[in-house]
C-alpha cells in the first residue's frame, strides 16, 4: 500500500547529481525541508566530459567541498590547448574569482561528495528510488511524487515544489511538458575511455576536418580521450566503435602510438547531445541542470553549468517559499539569469559541435591568436566559462589581435 505524508516536504528534488545535489544542499542550508532522490546508488558513474572549468571550481570552493572533491586524486588543469593542424592555440584561461585551474574528478568520487554534503546540510537523501509519476492536486499544479525504492513498494510524498534534476532525459521534464526553445541540430556523437600510462597535464583538444578529439586528466593517474564524428557519421562510428576511435586518432600519430603504447582501464561510452532549452518551471515544478538545458559536450560545460544553475534555481526557489516573490516571478527571473549567461556559450558550442572547417576569415584569425600569447590565453578563456564569445568576437577585440599580428 502506497504511504502518503501529513507533513509535505517544502521542495522534493528528483536526480542527485551536479545539478539536483547542490540544488538541495543550498535548499537545505537556507532551512527548507528537503528530499533528494535518485534512481541511481550514490557514486555511481555516469557519462560526463568529467571537467570542472574554474566558474564551477569557484563554486566548489563557496561551498566548502574544493578540498574534498580534489581530494580524490584529479591533477589540477592550469592549461588548455586547442591543436587545428597548422596551429595550435594554449593558454591559461582568464581568471574566475581568482582562479584559472580546472579539475576533472571520476564522477563516482564527485558525485558523492555533493550528495554527502547535501545530507550534511539536512537533506533527505534516497538513492535507489525511482519515481513513477508526478502528483497534481485538481488545478494540474505539481504537489509530490510517485515512486518505489529497492523494496518494490509504492510511496507518495509530496512536496510545495518539485524540481526535476533528472538529467537531459528527463521524466519531471517529459510529465509537465516541458516546452523547448532555441534548439539548434546536434552536432556530434562521440565516445571516450579511460587510459593508464597516458600522462597528460592539459585540457588538449585536437581539431580536423570532420573529426576531433580532446585528452583530459582525471583521477589515478588515468587520461580520459573522447573522439568525436559528426552526428550524421553515427551509425558509422557504431559500426566498430574501437577501430574507429583508433583510426580518428591516427590523424595525429604521434598521439596515437601514444595511446597505443596505453592500457584501456574501461569500456567505451558514447552519446549525442541535443542542443536546446527547456522552460524550467511551471506551477509547482522547476528544471535546473540537464533537464533544464543541454548542449554538445565539446566544450565541456555541464558540470560548470549545473553548478551554476542550482545556485540561481535554488535562491528563486528560496525566495518563493519565504514570500519574497510569487512563485512564477521568481523562476521566471531564474530562467532569465540562466538563459542570458548560458547563450554566448551555447551558440558557440553549437557552431564547434558541427566538427567543420573554420571559415577562412576565422581560421586567419585563429592563427593570429596562436601568436600572441594574452589572446591565447582570451580564447582559453572562452571554452573555460571566464571569457564571453561576446567579447572575444566582438569586433574591436578581433581587430586589436589583427591588428597586433599584422605589426609583427
Amino acid at each position: 500500500m502506497a504511504t502518503d505524508r501529513t507533513d509535505p516536504y517544502d521542495v522534493i528534488v528528483v536526480g542527485a547529481r551536479c545539478a539536483g545535489a547542490p540544488t538541495a544542499m543550498l535548499l537545505a542550508q537556507a532551512g527548507h525541508r528537503v528530499l533528494l532522490v535518485d534512481r541511481a546508488a550514490v557514486g555511481s558513474d555516469t557519462v560526463s566530459t568529467l571537467v570542472i572549468h574554474a566558474p564551477g571550481v569557484a563554486a566548489l570552493r563557496r561551498w566548502g567541498l574544493l578540498d574534498a572533491v580534489t581530494a580524490g586524486g584529479c591533477p589540477p588543469i592550469d592549461t588548455y590547448s586547442f591543436d587545428f593542424g597548422p596551429f595550435t592555440i594554449a593558454g591559461t584561461p582568464r581568471p574566475y574569482e581568482g582562479g584559472s585551474t580546472a579539475y576533472a574528478p571520476r564522477r563516482t568520487h564527485l558525485d558523492r561528495v555533493l550528495a554527502e554534503a547535501a545530507a550534511a546540510a539536512g537533506a533527505e537523501v534516497r538513492d535507489r528510488f525511482s519515481v513513477d509519476e508526478l502528483l497534481r492536486d485538481d488545478d494540474g499544479a505539481v504537489v509530490g511524487i510517485r515512486g518505489h525504492g529497492p523494496g518494490g513498494s509504492p510511496l507518495h510524498e509530496r512536496a510545495r515544489v518539485v524540481v526535476g534534476a533528472d538529467g537531459g532525459h528527463s521524466r519531471v521534464a517529459r510529465e509537465v511538458g516541458a516546452e523547448e526553445y532555441l534548439t539548434r541540430p546536434t552536432g556530434m556523437w562521440a565516445a571516450y575511455t579511460f587510459w593508464s600510462g597516458l600522462p597528460v597535464e592539459d585540457f588538449g583538444t585536437v581539431s580536423r576536418p570532420g573529426r576531433g578529439w580532446a585528452a583530459i586528466p582525471t583521477s589515478d593517474g588515468l587520461t580520459l580521450v573522447g573522439v568525436g564524428w559528426p552526428v550524421a557519421e553515427a551509425a558509422a562510428y557504431k559500426a566498430d566503435v574501437e577501430a574507429n576511435y583508433l583510426a580518428t586518432l591516427d590523424l595525429v600519430p604521434g598521439f596515437a602510438e601514444r595511446v597505443r603504447g596505453a592500457t584501456r582501464e574501461d569500456r567505451f561510452f558514447g552519446a549525442a547531445v541535443p542542443n536546446a532549452f527547456r522552460k524550467p518551471f511551471g506551477p509547482g515544478w522547476g528544471l535546473v541542470g540537464d533537464a533544464g538545458y543541454t548542449k554538445d559536450p565539446i566544450t565541456a560545460q555541464g558540470i560548470s553549468d549545473a553548478f551554476r544553475d542550482a545556485e540561481l534555481c535554488a535562491a528563486a526557489v528560496d525566495e518563493s517559499l519565504r514570500g519574497v516573490q510569487p512563485f512564477a516571478e521568481a523562476m521566471a527571473a531564474y530562467q532569465l539569469a540562466r538563459d542570458v549567461r548560458a547563450m554566448p556559450i551555447y551558440e558557440f558550442t553549437a557552431q564547434l559541435a558541427t566538427l567543420e572547417p573554420p571559415a577562412a576569415e576565422v581560421a586567419q584569425l585563429l592563427a593570429a591568436v596562436s601568436r600572441d600569447q594574452g589572446a591565447m590565453d582570451d580564447f582559453a578563456g572562452v571554452t573555460a566559462g571566464t571569457v564571453s564569445p561576446v567579447d572575444f568576437f566582438a569586433p574591436e577585440n578581433i581587430g586589436a589581435i589583427m591588428g597586433a599580428a599584422a605589426a609583427r
